[in-house]
């Protein structure tokens, strides 16, 4: 949720690829891959940024306010539940899938994920979002992207990120083992989840461009690797 300038990194250097172990990413063939959806697939920072300003104003809830609930990553319905009371929860929850499902006007797919998506078989990869289904839907038919043979949202959970409910799911109605899977994420809370599940984590840096971010390895964007099908599974391979 939380508004966030898009990135401009620099190319990585595959001598020396940015991670907490890299190796953890690139030695390994994995079952299946879990990709996040905003900042991750798509880049809907403008539309994010102006539904919940205008929730913000609506609801009395000062910038500073929205800042500290840490929402780049959660689920909506959460970040209303720490910023309202229980009384005004209901009509605020409603009111901020209300905007966003209907802004999605300039959602663009991130550079590399049409290339990364059409060379993975149906069956080895899911799009795992914090997003309701209404949301999901709406902002990947604005950007265009491929429907996903499985697509976990938090209506399907009981916990959103960073609880690994939804990265367990995820790996279950794919067939695989947690443990076989690559999350691909942009957020802290995400980056968790991956972890609790048990998956092994590729980063990129489209929401935090600078400081850390707790991925097995970290790249500035999906265009600076490559998601190699085989037989035995999908390997990553740095540009």
């Amino acid at each position: 949720m939380e508004p966030r300038p898009p990135a401009t990194p620099s190319s990585p250097s595959s001598s020396a690829p940015e991670g907490a172990a890299p190796a953890a990413v690139l030695d390994r063939t994995f079952a299946a891959v879990l990709f996040d959806m905003d900042g991750t697939l798509v880049d809907s920072t403008a539309a994010v940024e102006r539904s919940w300003t205008t929730w913000a104003v609506e609801h009395g809830v000062s910038g500073e306010q929205l800042l500290a609930a840490n929402g780049h990553g959660r689920p909506a319905p959460e970040i209303v539940a720490d910023l309202v009371g229980a009384e005004a929860y209901p009509a605020a929850a409603a009111r901020i899938t209300e905007l966003e499902v209907t802004d999605v006007a300039d959602i663009v797919q991130l550079p590399g994920v049409a290339e990364v998506l059409s060379g993975l078989p149906s069956a080895r990869w899911a799009v795992v979002t914090s997003c309701s289904a209404p949301l999901a839907d709406a902002r990947r038919h604005a950007a265009g992207l491929p429907d996903p043979s499985v697509l976990v949202t938090f209506d399907d959970v009981a916990q959103g990120k960073p609880a690994p409910d939804c990265f367990l799911l995820g790996a279950a109605r794919l067939g695989v083992d947690p443990a076989d899977c690559l999350v691909v994420e942009d957020a802290p809370a995400g980056l968790a989840a991956a972890r609790g599940a048990g998956c092994a984590t590729l980063a990129v840096r489209t929401t935090h461009p600078q400081g850390p971010l707790d991925g097995d390895l970290v790249v500035p964007l999906l265009s600076a690797v490559r998601l190699d099908a085989g037989p035995d599974g999908v390997r990553v391979v740095l540009r």
